[in-house]
Parts: C-alpha cells; sequence; structure tokens
C-alpha cells in the first residue's frame, strides 16, 4: 500500500503544494487530511498557476481522484468557485468529498473576524475565514457535518440546534454583532450553494480502502507547517488542526494508515505569515520578499523574512517523523549577498524545542558563502554551483534527515531529485 505524506517544516508556505502536484502523477488518489480556506497552495503547471485553498493540489493529474478528508473544515461557496476555477482551466475533476467533514460558515468567519477586531493588538493574525471557530463548534459538538447536505431536515435541525446556542454568546460578546439569517434561510442556501458537487459526498473511506487493496499509490497533503500545529505549534499563535504526519490517517478517513515516506518540505530560507515569532528575521526584508514573491496565497500579506532557521526546522522534521526534506525555493538566495544559516539560539530556555514566546532568543549564525548565478535552469545537483551545493549539504547535515529534492523554480521540471 505505497504512500506518501507531504507536511510542512516550518510554518506553512514552504511549497508543500508544488511538490504534491509532481508526486500526484504516479498517485490514485491526492487527499487533503486537515484545515480548510484559510491557507493556500500555490501550483504552477501545464493548466496555468492556481492558488488552491481547500482541493488538493494533486488534482490537475488525470487518474487521480482528490479526496478531501473528514480532519477538514469546508468553506462551501469557496469550494464552489474553486472547482469552477479549476474546471474552467479544463481539468477534468474527480472527487471524493467526507461526509464526516465540517462546514464552515459565513456565521463562523464573521465571529472570527470580530474576535480578531476585540483583541486588538493581541489579536492572533487570523486569515478571518472562520477556521477556529468551524472547529470549536465540532468540538463543543455543535458542527454542522458535510453529510447533512443531502438530509436537508436534519440540516435544517442541527443549525437551529447550533444557533440557539451561539446566538447568544455573540451579541452578549460583541457590541457590533448582527446577524439576521434563519435557520430555514441558512439551509436553503447552503442548498442551493453546494449544488455543483453534493453528488461528492460519501463515505471517504470506502474507496480509499478499496485504492489500498489495489496496491494504489495514495498521496496526503497538509495545510501550514509543524511551527502552526495546534499541539507542538508556536501556541497560541497556531491553526486550529493538526498538521502533522501522524494526523494524516485520522484526517484522511484511513486511520490505521502507515505510510512509506514522509516528506517534509522546507523553504531555503525562513518565511512567516501572521502572528507569532520569527528569531531569525532579516533587517532589511522589502528587496527579498519582493524578488522571491513572499506573500499570503489566501490574504497577500506581506511575509516576514529571515535567514534559514535550522533549529526550528530540525524541530519540525522531527514533530513530521520526516523520512527524507524537500528543499525549496533555493534559488531565490542567488546574488543574496549576506547569506548564513542559523545552527543555534542563545538566550533563556535555549533547550526548549518548542519556541518559547517569553524567552529572548537570540540566533546564533554560521556564514555561507552564497552565489550570483541564476540555476533556475539547473537540473542535476552537480550543475549547482559549487556554494549552492554545500548550502544544501550542511542543511542535510544539520537535520539529519536525507535532503531529496531541491526546487529551483516553481515550474514541475524546476525539481531536482537527488
Amino acid at each position: 500500500m505505497p504512500s506518501i505524506v507531504v507536511v510542512g517544516a516550518n510554518w506553512g508556505d514552504e511549497g508543500k503544494g508544488r511538490i504534491v502536484d509532481l508526486l500526484a502523477a504516479d498517485a490514485a488518489a491526492s487527499i487533503r487530511f486537515q484545515g480548510g480556506n484559510n491557507a493556500g497552495h500555490t501550483v504552477v503547471n501545464d493548466f496555468g498557476t492556481f492558488k488552491l485553498h481547500q482541493l488538493p493540489s494533486g488534482i490537475f493529474n488525470k487518474g487521480c481522484v482528490a479526496v478531501l478528508g473528514p480532519g477538514m473544515v469546508i468553506s462551501p461557496a469557496a469550494l464552489t468557485q474553486e472547482i469552477a476555477e479549476v474546471k474552467a482551466a479544463g481539468v477534468d475533476v474527480k472527487l471524493c468529498i467526507s461526509d464526516r467533514a465540517t462546514l464552515c460558515l459565513p456565521l463562523h468567519a464573521l465571529e472570527d473576524t470580530l474576535e480578531e477586531q476585540r483583541l486588538g493588538d493581541a489579536a492572533y493574525g487570523s486569515t478571518r475565514q472562520g477556521i477556529a471557530p468551524a472547529y470549536g463548534d465540532r468540538v463543543m459538538k455543535k458542527g454542522i457535518l458535510i453529510g447533512w447536505l443531502n438530509q436537508p431536515e436534519v440540516l435544517q435541525e442541527r443549525i437551529q440546534f447550533m444557533l440557539d446556542w451561539k446566538l447568544p454568546q455573540l451579541k452578549a460578546l460583541y457590541p457590533s454583532f448582527d446577524f439576521t439569517q434563519t435557520a430555514a434561510e441558512m439551509t436553503a442556501w447552503l442548498l442551493d450553494v453546494t449544488a455543483p458537487w453534493r453528488e461528492f459526498i460519501c463515505n471517504v473511506t470506502e474507496p480509499l480502502k478499496a485504492l489500498q487493496k489495489q496496491d494504489a499509490n495514495l498521496l496526503f497533503e497538509a495545510q501550514l507547517g509543524a511551527g502552526r500545529d495546534l499541539v507542538y505549534g508556536e501556541y497560541p499563535w497556531t491553526t486550529s488542526s493538526n498538521v502533522t504526519a501522524a494526523y494524516a490517517g485520522i484526517g484522511s478517513g484511513l486511520p490505521a494508515l502507515r505510510p512509506e515516506r514522509v516528506i517534509a518540505v522546507a523553504k531555503a530560507f525562513s518565511s512567516s505569515v501572521g502572528t507569532g515569532t520569527l528569531v531569525t528575521a532579516m533587517e532589511e526584508q522589502d528587496n527579498f520578499r519582493e524578488n522571491a514573491n513572499e506573500f499570503g496565497a489566501t490574504t497577500g500579506r506581506p511575509r516576514d523574512m529571515g535567514y534559514f532557521d535550522a533549529v526550528a526546522t530540525r524541530n519540525g522534521v522531527e514533530l513530521q517523523a520526516a523520512t527524507e526534506i524537500a528543499l525549496t525555493k533555493i534559488d531565490c538566495l542567488s546574488g543574496l549577498a549576506d547569506l548564513k544559516i542559523c545552527v543555534a539560539y542563545a538566550g533563556e530556555h535555549t533547550e526548549n524545542p518548542i519556541w518559547p514566546q517569553t524567552a529572548a532568543l537570540a540566533p546564533v549564525y554560521e556564514q555561507m558563502e552564497s552565489w550570483s548565478e541564476d540555476i533556475t535552469g539547473c537540473r542535476t545537483f552537480e550543475s549547482l554551483p559549487v556554494a549552492a551545493q554545500r548550502y544544501v549539504e550542511r542543511i542535510e547535515e544539520l537535520m539529519g534527515v536525507r535532503v531529496s529534492m531541491v526546487s529551483v523554480g516553481p515550474e514541475r521540471d524546476q525539481m531536482i531529485n537527488r
């Protein structure tokens, strides 16, 4: 039962989408197992350039079914739009959407926005898509399941149950709260907006088990990275789900999954969007950010830019139980005169592998030789400048895990396999 899990070693935005898009050529199914419409995977291929938020990145490969697993929270209108966009590009969409996944409603997005506004300077940096409230409702047993879209009477009953519990709390907490939709109106809207994909709702475990019996290749895709994991990330500036490879089976519908490969994706430098700590932040970031096109795929927010943080990345690689590393965007380092790697932290509590926000941490850098050549045309590791080879090899040494893939650009053929 060949299976590959692609996860992030950092804070998200590592380039997982382009790795999944590449590997999906040999996969029977591409599966998202957590998250929702709060982060995007940028994919560049023969169909064009896409920023996917809920659809698995393997959807572009013929013969590969795209699975939205039970661990996801799904924004219905956004999914409808996303499906329409890839269909318009000529993609033959083959979907399985878990009946156990949770709906993320416009009410959740409103709740998310109001809470960020209430927090002010202490806000979490949420994308305000409603992800945390939707997951919160699921935990409180007030969530609305995707499967109920095919049972309208049950759907309206559960929405009413949720509204009776939620609305009094929101009205008490947020003075500007205003929501007038009834359960009947919400039900009618949901049935209308989900009409293009309701036929794909199913118990995804059954088709996935059938593919396992056929010894088919299964590809599992995480959103965000280890630094944003709900349990092990930079709490409270985390996402609201588990983004580690250990959750892939549970969130996909195959709880007994034992993957053969776990690929932890890491950028050749550090970047982070939202609130939190980036220990290796550069003093001058603007030019590098523009050259590397480092802006949030969902919000367009500029990402905080830093030197490669081997301490945080090694922690992420270990959390993901990675068997190999895919290093992305090394081409963006060409011409960067001051090239270095953070190999340790100085300051209090440096023995804590989970980035502490209360400690004054200072990065300990190792200076690396830089290079100025354009490497986007390189197709073998040996054709890279010697300085670039040494940079990759030093990261590999610090991680203690093989760097099996090195990307020198966003296109499918700009991936060097070692």
